[in-house]
Protein backbone atom coordinates (compact mmCIF):
# COMPACT_ATOMS: atom_id res chain seq x y z
CA UNK A 1 0.00 0.00 0.00
CA UNK A 2 1.49 3.43 -0.90
CA UNK A 3 1.64 6.46 1.66
CA UNK A 4 -1.35 8.95 1.20
CA UNK A 5 -0.09 12.65 0.02
CA UNK A 6 0.14 13.84 3.67
CA UNK A 7 2.23 11.09 5.15
CA UNK A 8 4.39 11.57 2.12
CA UNK A 9 4.45 15.66 2.74
CA UNK A 10 4.96 14.87 6.54
CA UNK A 11 8.10 12.85 5.63
CA UNK A 12 9.08 15.13 2.84
CA UNK A 13 9.40 18.02 5.66
CA UNK A 14 11.45 16.24 7.72
CA UNK A 15 14.45 15.98 4.61
CA UNK A 16 13.02 12.70 3.16
CA UNK A 17 13.99 13.21 -0.21
CA UNK A 18 12.29 10.09 -1.40
CA UNK A 19 9.40 11.28 -0.31
CA UNK A 20 9.26 13.61 -2.54
CA UNK A 21 10.48 12.38 -5.63
CA UNK A 22 7.47 10.01 -4.61
CA UNK A 23 4.71 12.68 -4.06
CA UNK A 24 6.34 15.10 -7.39
CA UNK A 25 5.58 11.65 -9.61
CA UNK A 26 2.36 11.22 -8.12
CA UNK A 27 0.80 14.83 -8.60
CA UNK A 28 3.57 16.81 -11.28
CA UNK A 29 0.75 15.27 -13.87
CA UNK A 30 -2.57 17.23 -12.90
CA UNK A 31 -0.35 20.08 -11.97
CA UNK A 32 1.09 20.44 -15.39
CA UNK A 33 -2.32 19.60 -17.57
CA UNK A 34 -4.26 22.27 -15.01
CA UNK A 35 -1.48 24.97 -16.27
CA UNK A 36 -1.51 24.12 -19.74
CA UNK A 37 -5.48 24.26 -20.26
CA UNK A 38 -5.22 27.79 -18.70
CA UNK A 39 -2.12 28.87 -20.62
CA UNK A 40 -2.08 26.56 -23.62
CA UNK A 41 1.69 27.27 -23.14
CA UNK A 42 3.89 24.35 -22.37
CA UNK A 43 6.79 26.27 -21.23
CA UNK A 44 4.37 28.51 -19.14
CA UNK A 45 2.78 25.10 -17.70
CA UNK A 46 6.54 23.48 -17.16
CA UNK A 47 7.88 26.69 -15.05
CA UNK A 48 4.51 27.00 -13.27
CA UNK A 49 4.78 23.10 -11.97
CA UNK A 50 7.89 23.60 -11.37
CA UNK A 51 7.26 26.66 -9.04
CA UNK A 52 4.93 24.53 -7.41
CA UNK A 53 6.66 21.93 -5.95
CA UNK A 54 9.57 24.66 -5.03
CA UNK A 55 6.92 26.51 -3.36
CA UNK A 56 5.99 23.35 -1.87
CA UNK A 57 9.25 22.39 -0.47
CA UNK A 58 9.64 25.63 0.60
CA UNK A 59 6.17 26.26 2.39
CA UNK A 60 4.66 23.02 2.68
CA UNK A 61 3.93 23.11 6.14
CA UNK A 62 0.91 25.67 4.92
CA UNK A 63 -0.81 22.81 3.85
CA UNK A 64 -4.01 22.27 6.10
CA UNK A 65 -5.67 18.86 5.68
CA UNK A 66 -9.16 19.91 6.83
CA UNK A 67 -9.15 23.04 4.30
CA UNK A 68 -8.64 20.20 1.53
CA UNK A 69 -6.60 17.63 -0.11
CA UNK A 70 -2.89 18.46 -1.06
CA UNK A 71 -3.48 17.91 -4.38
CA UNK A 72 -6.06 21.18 -4.31
CA UNK A 73 -3.03 22.72 -2.25
CA UNK A 74 -1.16 22.15 -5.07
CA UNK A 75 -3.46 23.41 -7.63
CA UNK A 76 -4.57 26.55 -5.41
CA UNK A 77 -0.52 27.19 -5.79
CA UNK A 78 -0.63 26.76 -9.56
CA UNK A 79 -3.79 29.11 -9.79
CA UNK A 80 -1.76 31.88 -8.18
CA UNK A 81 1.12 31.73 -10.21
CA UNK A 82 -1.15 31.51 -13.61
CA UNK A 83 -3.03 34.19 -12.53
CA UNK A 84 0.16 36.31 -11.68
CA UNK A 85 1.14 35.01 -15.50
CA UNK A 86 -2.05 36.26 -17.13
CA UNK A 87 -1.97 39.54 -15.82
CA UNK A 88 1.40 39.74 -17.20
CA UNK A 89 1.42 38.34 -20.43
CA UNK A 90 -2.73 39.65 -20.94
CA UNK A 91 -1.45 41.23 -24.02
CA UNK A 92 0.10 38.91 -25.80
CA UNK A 93 -1.52 35.78 -28.13
CA UNK A 94 -1.39 32.21 -26.81
CA UNK A 95 0.74 30.27 -27.34
CA UNK A 96 0.48 27.18 -29.83
CA UNK A 97 -1.31 24.36 -27.93
CA UNK A 98 0.88 21.29 -27.04
CA UNK A 99 0.58 18.68 -30.07
CA UNK A 100 -2.51 16.37 -29.79
CA UNK A 101 -1.82 12.51 -30.70
CA UNK A 102 -2.63 10.74 -33.74
CA UNK A 103 -6.23 9.81 -34.30
CA UNK A 104 -6.28 6.13 -34.93
CA UNK A 105 -8.81 4.27 -36.08
CA UNK A 106 -10.22 0.57 -34.43
CA UNK A 107 -8.25 -1.57 -36.93
CA UNK A 108 -5.39 -0.02 -35.86
CA UNK A 109 -4.66 2.70 -39.41
CA UNK A 110 -4.41 6.56 -39.37
CA UNK A 111 -7.44 8.03 -40.85
CA UNK A 112 -6.63 11.47 -42.04
CA UNK A 113 -9.65 12.74 -42.48
CA UNK A 114 -10.99 11.81 -38.77
CA UNK A 115 -7.82 12.86 -37.40
CA UNK A 116 -8.33 16.28 -38.83
CA UNK A 117 -11.55 16.76 -37.89
CA UNK A 118 -10.58 15.34 -34.45
CA UNK A 119 -7.66 17.76 -34.23
CA UNK A 120 -9.82 20.90 -35.33
CA UNK A 121 -12.91 19.84 -32.77
CA UNK A 122 -10.14 19.99 -29.89
CA UNK A 123 -8.32 22.89 -30.61
CA UNK A 124 -11.70 24.85 -31.32
CA UNK A 125 -12.70 23.48 -27.75
CA UNK A 126 -9.39 24.31 -26.38
CA UNK A 127 -9.67 28.26 -27.59
CA UNK A 128 -13.00 28.56 -26.74
CA UNK A 129 -11.73 27.57 -22.70
CA UNK A 130 -8.69 29.73 -22.45
CA UNK A 131 -11.28 32.81 -24.17
CA UNK A 132 -13.15 32.18 -20.90
CA UNK A 133 -12.45 34.85 -18.30
CA UNK A 134 -9.95 33.07 -15.59
CA UNK A 135 -12.09 32.64 -12.71
CA UNK A 136 -14.21 30.83 -15.25
CA UNK A 137 -11.65 28.78 -17.16
CA UNK A 138 -10.20 27.35 -13.84
CA UNK A 139 -13.60 26.29 -12.86
CA UNK A 140 -14.09 24.30 -16.50
CA UNK A 141 -10.52 23.08 -16.14
CA UNK A 142 -10.58 21.61 -12.86
CA UNK A 143 -13.75 19.92 -12.57
CA UNK A 144 -14.58 19.20 -16.25
CA UNK A 145 -11.07 18.23 -17.47
CA UNK A 146 -9.30 17.37 -14.20
CA UNK A 147 -12.19 15.38 -13.25
CA UNK A 148 -11.56 17.54 -9.14
CA UNK A 149 -14.66 17.15 -7.01
CA UNK A 150 -16.13 20.59 -6.15
CA UNK A 151 -14.50 20.07 -2.71
CA UNK A 152 -11.43 19.78 -4.08
CA UNK A 153 -12.25 22.81 -6.13
CA UNK A 154 -13.45 25.46 -3.96
CA UNK A 155 -9.86 24.57 -1.89
CA UNK A 156 -8.08 25.58 -4.80
CA UNK A 157 -10.07 28.28 -5.66
CA UNK A 158 -10.46 29.69 -2.38
CA UNK A 159 -14.27 30.03 -2.20
CA UNK A 160 -17.40 28.56 -1.33
CA UNK A 161 -18.17 24.66 -3.00
CA UNK A 162 -21.67 26.87 -4.42
CA UNK A 163 -19.63 29.59 -6.11
CA UNK A 164 -17.71 26.55 -7.81
CA UNK A 165 -21.14 25.28 -8.64
CA UNK A 166 -22.38 28.70 -10.03
CA UNK A 167 -19.26 29.69 -11.81
CA UNK A 168 -18.89 26.01 -13.44
CA UNK A 169 -22.64 26.42 -14.63
CA UNK A 170 -21.79 30.16 -16.00
CA UNK A 171 -18.69 28.70 -17.67
CA UNK A 172 -20.52 25.88 -19.80
CA UNK A 173 -23.07 28.28 -20.72
CA UNK A 174 -20.50 30.73 -21.73
CA UNK A 175 -18.72 27.47 -23.80
CA UNK A 176 -21.94 26.04 -25.36
CA UNK A 177 -22.58 29.56 -26.75
CA UNK A 178 -19.22 30.29 -28.07
CA UNK A 179 -19.04 26.45 -29.71
CA UNK A 180 -22.62 27.35 -31.16
CA UNK A 181 -21.35 30.49 -32.57
CA UNK A 182 -18.76 28.97 -34.12
CA UNK A 183 -20.31 26.04 -35.86
CA UNK A 184 -23.23 28.66 -37.22
CA UNK A 185 -20.12 30.37 -38.62
CA UNK A 186 -18.42 26.95 -40.30
CA UNK A 187 -21.87 26.31 -41.53
CA UNK A 188 -21.96 29.70 -43.37
CA UNK A 189 -18.32 29.83 -44.53
CA UNK A 190 -19.04 25.91 -46.05
CA UNK A 191 -22.40 27.19 -47.55
CA UNK A 192 -20.77 30.19 -49.03
CA UNK A 193 -17.68 27.77 -50.66
CA UNK A 194 -20.32 25.77 -52.45
CA UNK A 195 -22.34 28.31 -53.52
Amino acid sequence: MSDSDETLLARMLKGDEDAFTTLYRRRQGPVYRFALHMTRSVAVAEDVTQDVFLMLLESGRRFDSSRGTLLSFLYGIARNHILRRIEKDAREQPAEPAEIEDCIGSDGVVDPMNDLTRREAIETVRRAIVSLPPIYREVVVLCDLEDASYEDASAALDCPMGTVRSRLSRARAMLAAKLEKKARLVKKTARIAYE
